[in-house]
């Protein structure tokens, strides 16, 4: 029992605690999706939830959006599923949900998420948050200081996990 050996488990819970402060947002979010409350998002929760943030996808398009999350193809998305997705890798063929999800809040279709169109989205999803809250989230990922996300900056924000900081009501 040396005093310099090594730890045999250097990180017993890392992967999970990056995280944490993102699941009770998360299910919020969740919570939102699933109107009936039955602890799972069917088809028609997701339509009404894409409907209401602006975005009416074709009956087609919506059931690839099922298939890709769903991946106990029981027909619903649960919690861990919805969970896997939201944190699912995007360097590769997420790049099409992240333009998607930029494009529900981009609502006037500039190519920019202003602090109104982010409020807007985020108070349709329940979420709710003054514009000055906005214009601070939206602060902390403008890294070319024009007071708006551009995609890449959007991209840049969706792939950290790192704007929860708990000051949202």
């Amino acid at each position: 029992m040396a005093p310099n050996e090594p730890d045999p488990n250097p990180n017993p819970v890392q992967a999970p605690s990056l995280y944490l402060q993102d699941m009770e947002e998360l299910e919020k979010v969740f919570n939102r999706f699933d109107a009936n409350g039955d602890g799972k998002i069917s088809v028609d929760e997701l339509d009404n939830v894409l409907r209401t943030l602006g975005s009416g996808v074709s009956p087609e398009e919506l059931l690839q959006v099922m298939e890709d999350i769903d991946t106990d193809r029981d027909g619903f998305i649960s919690l861990p599923e919805f969970a896997a997705f939201c944190r699912s890798d995007t360097h590769d063929g997420g790049a099409s949900e992240l333009r998607d999800a930029f494009d529900l809040y981009d609502r006037d279709k500039n190519g920019l998420i202003s602090a109104k169109e982010l409020h807007l989205a985020l108070n349709r999803l329940g979420l709710k948050c003054s514009v000055e809250e906005c214009q601070n989230m939206i602060k902390s990922v403008d890294s070319d200081g024009d007071g708006s996300v551009n995609f890449a900056e959007f991209k840049q924000m969706m792939t950290k996990k790192s704007c929860s900081n708990g000051s949202v009501h």
